[in-house]
């Protein structure tokens, strides 16, 4: 690794595999104040035809571009896989600017993150894509992550099949308070649970779009300091404990 080594602006690329998207209006704001000795290091990977590529530091680099700064300080190094690029991202942005939660998943991707990879292959198994709420998109990406990072890609994958074979396919159906209790829900009990026997229950309390309702109302009825994700979730969890024990004797309800 050259550390501290200068480099012309204009020699710096950006690989979108390994990177987060550019928030150009930052880079903006960045280039508006920009003092060019406290820029500190653009992090870049030299690879091996000898191109320079940004592992950290690209909304400075167009700073600099915007400002007309034409050569920067940076740390490079030697040798890197694009995987590694992609971890060494991972580990730089969650010690500063954590990146947003759908470009931590696309370059976990890349860098073959087993968590990202495991959550990948089961929303493919279902057609499903991260990104944004539509009948086949999922846009809770932290939530989806967070089933998968405490119970697993196999709770993953029953959470995906009771939300659609109790609501079919809808943007609702994909609802991040939703899934998380049901993930929840499974990840708890998962073994004692018939999956169908959910799904049918579950939609006799109602279409999607009124367990979304209810698990507002609930979470609000809380307060203030009730109104948060992990509440709601926690209000979805609960209604899915209401839905599957409905009908059962007292012995046989699982306790909330």
């Amino acid at each position: 690794m050259d550390y501290g080594k200068e480099v012309a602006v204009g020699d710096l690329k950006i690989d979108p595999q390994a990177q987060r998207t550019l928030n150009e209006g930052r880079a903006q704001r960045i280039a508006d104040n920009i003092v060019p000795e406290a820029i500190g290091l653009i992090m870049v990977s030299q690879r091996d035809d000898g191109a320079m590529y940004i592992v950290d530091g690209q909304h400075r680099h167009r700073a600099c571009q915007l400002a007309g700064i034409r050569t920067v300080k940076a740390e490079v190094h030697h040798g890197l896989t694009l995987d590694q690029e992609a971890i060494l991202f991972l580990i730089k942005n969650r010690e500063s600017h954590k990146p947003r939660p759908i470009d931590e998943y696309n370059v976990g991707l890349t860098g073959g993150v087993p968590l990202f990879v495991d959550t990948d292959r089961v929303l493919k198994k279902h057609e499903l894509f991260l990104g944004s709420t539509s009948t086949n998109g999922v846009g809770a990406v932290s939530g989806i992550l967070r089933i998968t990072e405490r119970f697993g890609p196999s709770i993953l994958d029953r959470t995906l099949w009771v939300a659609e074979e109790a609501f079919d396919r809808s943007a609702e159906t994909w609802d991040g308070m939703i899934l998380g209790g049901i993930g929840q829900f499974l990840g708890r009990w998962g073994d004692i649970v018939d999956d169908k026997e959910l799904a049918r229950k579950m939609l006799a309390m109602g279409t999607a779009a009124k367990w979304r309702a209810e698990i507002l109302s609930q979470s609000s009825r809380g307060g203030f300091n009730n109104s948060g994700t992990g509440s709601r979730v926690t209000t979805a969890y609960r209604l899915v404990i209401k839905a599957w024990n409905k009908g059962r004797r007292t012995a046989n309800q699982i306790a909330e």
